[in-house]
């Protein structure tokens, strides 16, 4: 996943640490009692010699653990005759790639030394950690480099801290304090940066650095046991942004980031200090697994809304969460869609092998992220679902798309986002980012009224769902008016699955001033039409969209582009093989648009359009 300087434009909210919700904070011990609560034996971040060991009985018995075993001992035979990772940060400025690759070699190697006591795997591992020790820098100015480096330095350290020398384990331990934690509690003791932030940017670096902090909080007790006692507090404002239901603003593939990267740090505070101090307890976080479960459709893509991706999530702590919590469903998602990362095998929940979350409801509604998911049924691959989302445009990574929705049936994705576009772009989380195609609201399945005015919805809106009914025709609406207030007086738009067969979308607005309004669907199908009624085709498989209302609306299809009149920044995704079918209504001030989406070329009998004060 990309990540960037989002902070830098957003989530400044000026003063000291401020709590949400109205919840006091967790109460956290001083440095001097967590110092006295560490273990003093390695290894103890995450697991000790006797998870380890008992992991290594496990994997004898049981078929899917000597599979993922398998797997991690191919990719770690292929990184014994790779060089080392050097110093590279090819955009100018991130070495995240660096980062990332460094923890992936350590944490294969270091387990694989751990379960099957090869000397050569310990030895590839201090290949690499000695040359990234030798670094000038783990290039703070965009921290989570420096965290997630930090992070694979503390794995190497403990999970291999009895096979290094005493002068290893030095060069180890000085690069963590210098590179990494050092620079990390000057950032803590003056609240600013990261450690104020409610996103992902809080988690990973106080969950990479506060790994580190873990693993020589016996050795250097003054600088990792401040640290220690200033994350604690600092990670609670990103954790109480899952209340109440354990769903992200982010989207599902920064949900796996955040997620990742607290519960990491979550169990080495178990592993390392016996407890978590209460942090695990936070309103929301025990159902944090939910969303990537619902936020799936039939395909297994995910509802990438805001800079997310579609990619299907698979994050090895939906394991950890179920067993913290007693959330079967979590690892039956997870072991549905695993791929037998280290922490998959670590944390394997047996309760993965059960069968797929049948009792779990087919809709959801996450509050606070103000999203909603209707399905026809789990565990069918031709089911329609599909996800629907208000939000808030101010939250992190957010796009201009209130009102959007992605939708799948018949093993396909029909109505698509377009994703994220390359965060190199000229201000792209600056002055030009509402410039861009595929964050400003045209670039999403939404309404845009009198285009070509930037931004084409208000950055600073939000919009709630306001309604939500899950019996035999689900639905949600949400009131999207603050994100059009320029224009329109009112606008709504509801989303059913009538008889769980097919799709409703319906709009209702009342404008300022006659006005020109578009409504888009971006898909990859091909498209024809004959004006009322529209096939889209995909690999050999046919759904028919339908106008209701207005009585002389007409489909037309377009290339997914910027309108005439929009910005167009010559440096953006061209969304080669995209179209999106488009409604365009001229001179209105009040109307309803309603489209009916349903499988196949035989839809069945027309719904009568009812106003969604009646829904």
């Amino acid at each position: 996943m990309k990540t960037c300087l989002h902070c830098l434009f957003m989530f400044f909210t000026g003063g000291m640490i401020s709590w949400t919700f109205g919840a006091e904070p967790v109460p956290t011990p001083s440095a001097s009692v967590i110092v006295a609560q560490v273990k003093k034996e390695h290894p103890r971040l995450l697991a000790s010699e006797g998870d380890f060991a008992r992991l290594r009985s496990a994997i004898v018995t049981n078929s899917t653990l000597k599979n993922w075993h398998a797997k991690i001992r191919q990719r770690a035979d292929r990184m014994l005759s790779q060089p080392p990772s050097q110093y590279e940060i090819p955009d100018g400025l991130r070495l995240l790639a660096t980062s990332r690759r460094v923890l992936d070699r350590v944490q294969n190697l270091a387990l694989l030394y751990q379960l099957d006591g090869h000397q050569r795997d310990a030895e590839r591992a201090w290949l690499e950690l000695n040359t990234a020790a030798a670094f000038t820098n783990w290039n703070p100015r965009h921290f989570l480099d420096t965290a997630e480096m930090t992070h694979a330095f503390a794995i190497g350290y403990d999970w291999l801290y009895n096979f290094w020398s005493p002068e290893q384990r030095r060069v180890l331990r000085e690069a963590m304090l210098e590179k990494g934690i050092r620079p990390a509690n000057d950032i803590e003791a003056k609240e600013t940066w990261w450690a104020r932030a409610r996103h992902n940017w809080n988690q990973v670096c106080n969950g990479g650095i506060g790994m580190g902090a873990l693993a020589l909080l016996d050795e250097a007790p003054d600088e990792c046991g401040s640290f220690l006692a200033a994350a604690l507090k600092s990670i609670q404002l990103p954790m109480r942004e899952y209340a109440p239901d354990g769903a992200w603003a982010e989207g599902p593939g920064y949900w796996h980031y955040a997620t990742s990267y607290n519960c990491v740090f979550l169990a080495a505070l178990e592993s390392a200090l016996g407890t978590d101090f209460g942090l695990s307890q936070i309103e929301g976080f025990s159902q944090a697994g939910m969303f990537p479960i619902f936020s799936s459709g039939p395909t297994g893509r995910s509802f990438d809304f805001a800079d997310a991706h579609s990619e299907v999530i698979r994050a090895p702590e939906l394991f950890w969460l179920s067993r913290k919590f007693n959330q079967a469903a979590f690892s039956v998602y997870e072991g549905k869609v695993a791929s037998g990362e280290p922490l998959d095998l670590l944390w394997y929940d047996p309760r993965a092998e059960r069968p797929m979350r049948g009792d779990l409801p087919l809709d959801k509604y996450f509050r606070h992220a103000e999203v909603a998911m209707l399905r026809s049924a789990w565990d069918d691959p031709n089911a329609l679902w599909v996800g629907f989302k208000a939000g808030d445009n101010r939250a992190n990574h957010s796009h201009l798309d209130l009102g959007s929705f992605i939708f799948e049936a018949l093993g396909e994705r029909w109505a698509i986002d377009p994703g994220a576009d390359d965060y190199n772009m000229p201000d792209y989380f600056g002055k030009q980012r509402w410039t861009y195609y595929r964050l400003r609201a045209e670039g999403h399945n939404t309404l845009v009224f009198n285009p070509g005015k930037d931004p084409d919805q208000d950055p600073a809106a939000s919009a709630s769902i306001t309604r939500f009914g899950h019996d035999a025709n689900p639905f949600a609406i949400a009131d999207l008016s603050a994100a059009y207030a320029r224009d329109a007086t009112k606008v709504q738009r509801g989303i059913a699955m009538p008889g769980r067969k097919r799709v409703l979308i319906q709009d209702e607005f009342d404008t300022r001033s006659p006005a020109e309004v578009w409504w888009f669907v971006h898909t990859t199908a091909e498209v024809k039409t004959d004006g009322r009624a529209a096939v889209l085709s995909l690999h050999g498989k046919n759904l028919t969209a339908r106008i209701l209302s207005p009585a002389g609306a007409t489909f037309t299809v377009m290339d997914a582009k910027p309108l005439p009149a929009c910005p167009n920044p010559s440096v953006q995704n061209t969304n080669a093989g995209v179209r999106k079918l488009a409604i365009r209504l001229e001179n209105v001030t009040r109307e309803r648009i309603a489209v009916v989406l349903e499988p196949g070329l035989s839809p069945s009998n027309l719904l009568s359009i009812v106003p969604l004060a009646q829904w």
